[in-house]
């Protein structure tokens, strides 16, 4: 096996970025890309006006490729948010403005995965007051997942880049995993497994990979270190995804790595087009 035999779509909130966002889906398509992912898009609105989103929509069916990922509202991304469900105040109350916009546009476009970011710590509030408003505003974005046909992603960052942030280890991720589906009895909320924050937490990846697998929605991937496109870093990348594949998982790998100085539509030459 290789790279040749895994399924992998394109973030376009990470790549393509030289380009004005209505711009990246055909470009996506021209490189070979079937299938993209994003981050949400509007990093000061949970509600942007509807004519942003039916111009998005457009744009991803008319380059004639799938959406198959999309964040809910997470602040500002990249940059120091890296979540806000559970950030009480304003954030918290974002969050909840967005999930039914978020999952309605997923569903709009055939997309049945949605990825909630965890906030960062707040100094002064206490972290089981954050940890019981992640697991009420995380309730309620399953269910909204639920209804229209998609799963719940919960995903660890790394703690290097993401101090602040609770979730920086595949064991946390897990655990939230479970609690959100002991809550709501539905069963939809899945780990993201994102090679790339785990090598930063130096995680035990193969190890990683036998243990959760089964509980894995989505795998992401970059190398390590520098975040760039595979064979740039020093991570087994071929050699994890075999092992996934090994393990059942069957989804796509989403490429979500930094192209460098260079186009990115030229940071692709180490996946034959056959796999995009």
């Amino acid at each position: 096996m290789g790279f040749a035999d895994q399924r992998f779509n394109v973030n376009l909130s990470i790549l393509f970025t030289e380009l004005p966002l209505l711009e990246r889906p055909a470009a996506a398509a021209a490189a070979g890309f079937s299938a993209v992912e994003l981050w949400w898009p509007w990093v000061d609105s949970p509600t942007p006006e509807r004519s942003e989103l039916d111009a998005l929509k457009k744009a991803i069916e008319d380059a004639g490729v799938r959406l198959t990922g999309l964040n809910f509202y997470a602040g500002q991304l990249p940059g120091p948010d890296r979540g806000a469900l559970s950030i009480p105040g304003e954030e918290s109350e974002k969050f909840r403005a967005n999930i039914d916009v978020a999952a309605d546009f997923a569903a709009s476009l055939g997309c049945t995965a949605l990825n909630a970011l965890y906030g960062n710590r707040v100094d002064g509030v206490d972290p089981a007051e954050q940890d019981a408003l992640a697991l009420e505003n995380l309730t309620l974005a399953a269910r909204a997942a639920d209804r229209v046909g998609a799963i719940l992603l919960i995903e660890a960052l790394n703690r290097p880049e993401s101090p602040k942030c609770p979730i920086v280890s595949a064991p946390k991720a897990i655990e939230i995993v479970d609690k959100v589906n002991a809550a709501t009895g539905l069963g939809n909320a899945r780990f993201l497994m994102d090679l790339y924050h785990l090598s930063m937490n130096d995680e035990d990846l193969p190890a990683v990979i036998e243990a959760y697998a089964a509980k894995t929605g989505h795998v992401q991937i970059a190398d390590n270190p520098g975040r760039g496109a595979p064979g740039t870093g020093s991570l087994p990348l071929e050699e994890l995804l075999d092992q996934l594949r090994k393990a059942g998982y069957d989804g796509l790998v989403g490429l979500e790595y930094k192209a460098g100085d260079r186009p990115s539509a030229e940071s692709f030459e180490w996946l034959p087009r056959e796999a995009r």
